[in-house]
């Protein structure tokens, strides 16, 4: 028979995994044609997304370059804060079925 606790954690964890959405966020600039490709498969994909355009602020320029380890190139795209990558880490991802796996959803 299964303890108290341990049902707690499993009920915990089975609301947990049905209710979270992992969160991606897509570091941009303006006149990038990598960035809107990106954006639009993510939103083919109906993945929701946060957008932070680095050539639009100073701040958003030094959580981009500390966030992702000091790329030079956008987009970079994070899911919880980990960096995957840009649009062509992204297609791989999808083509290999490991996106999904990164996206927890109900």
């Amino acid at each position: 028979m299964a303890s108290a606790k341990s049902v707690v954690e499993l009920r915990t964890n089975f609301f947990w995994k049905r209710n979270y959405m992992a969160r991606v966020t897509v570091y941009s600039s303006a006149n990038c044609a990598f960035c809107s490709r990106a954006k639009a498969m993510l939103e083919k994909w109906e993945i929701d997304y946060d957008e932070v355009r680095i050539d639009a602020d100073a701040a958003a320029m030094r959580e981009f370059v500390e966030v992702t380890n000091g790329a030079r190139t956008v987009p970079q795209i994070t899911i919880d804060g980990i960096p995957i990558g840009g649009f062509d880490e992204l297609t791989e991802l999808h083509m290999d079925g490991e996106l999904d796996e990164l996206m927890p959803s109900d």
